[in-house]
């Protein structure tokens, strides 16, 4: 590389294409109602061309989405080249009733679950008390998963330690227990320190963890809500990320590019540490993603179900 190369930032050196391809995934949530479905799927349609390895689609605190994450998949899966995935929670909810919405999406053809234990209907973050009849923790449901269909199961993982956990050591033998239960992937939560990061998943693999890990990505454009979500899931919200948006509360144009300007860069320097695989969480909104895709050398393929019907 030569000195001139050297002084480039992240995204230029993004820009020279010497870099293999990554794969990406994206995370939609189901829409409340008529307006917010028409965003979720220009959402969907602008991405679908990119080739995602999968896309996944959330379950609400204590099962409160059930039906209308059930139609999204089964939409995704019907409607266009994607591969979706159903997130479960086993909050609020009996062994037998988690295990029909198992069968039952099984029986629609969707082969890809993200267990999670979920939080309290109407508490993220708060205290979880399981059901002496249902499963106790992601661990059980995802064995319980594996017991009645050989689906690929994803697991979700806390960078800066579950809030309930109490080290970074419980964490890991929680995700072993997780894959010896038959998760075949890790989805990690946002996050901002990526030297943390690595230290992370580093001593992860050092436990003899072999799975994929995959970077959860958001692109933030508003630290206000950044803030009420990180303090509820133990992210801690750098100074300098905090500083980039002062003063821009009435700017979301200039917020937007920010947002898509800093997570560009988490990704290419993930990027050069060795990562090939990102999970972004998309909130339904499909520009910041694309242009961040776009800088990892993500184009549009020719296969998506738009084009085929054009």
């Amino acid at each position: 590389m030569s000195p001139h190369e050297t002084a480039l930032g992240p995204v230029a050196r993004a820009g020279a294409g010497t870099a293999p391809r990554p794969s990406v995934s994206f995370e939609f949530s189901p829409p409340k109602g008529p307006k917010s479905e028409a965003s979720l799927w220009e959402a969907i349609r602008r991405l679908e061309p990119l080739n995602p390895s999968f896309v996944s689609v959330t379950y609400g605190a204590g099962g409160s989405t059930r039906d209308r994450t059930h139609r999204t998949v089964v939409r995704m899966l019907n409607e266009t080249t994607l591969k979706p995935a159903a997130h479960l929670t086993c909050v609020e909810a009996t062994r037998s009733e988690v295990d029909e919405v198992i069968r039952d999406y099984w029986a629609a053809g969707i082969r890809h679950i993200v267990a999670l234990r979920g939080d309290p209907p109407g508490s993220l973050g708060g205290a979880y008390t399981p059901r002496p009849d249902g499963y106790q923790n992601a661990t059980e449901l995802t064995a319980g998963i594996r017991a009645i269909g050989d689906f690929d199961v994803s697991v979700g993982l806390y960078p800066q330690i579950h809030p309930e956990s109490p080290s970074v050591e419980h964490d890991i033998e929680v995700l072993k227990a997780k894959i010896d239960a038959g998760a075949t992937r890790a989805i990690t939560n946002f996050f901002f320190d990526i030297d943390g990061y690595l230290r992370f998943v580093d001593k992860i693999r050092k436990a003899g963890v072999t799975i994929p890990i995959l970077p959860g990505i958001m692109p933030v454009s508003s630290v206000e809500g950044l803030s009420n979500m990180s303090q509820r899931v133990g992210v801690t919200i750098p100074g300098w990320l905090a500083n980039l948006f002062e003063g821009l509360d009435s700017d979301p144009e200039t917020r937007k590019l920010i947002a898509a300007s800093v997570a560009a860069e988490m990704c290419v320097r993930l990027t050069e540490e060795g990562f090939s695989d990102f999970h972004f969480y998309t909130l339904n909104r499909a520009d910041l993603v694309y242009a961040i895709c776009r800088v990892l050398g993500v184009r549009e393929t020719a296969h998506s179900s738009t084009e085929a019907a054009a």
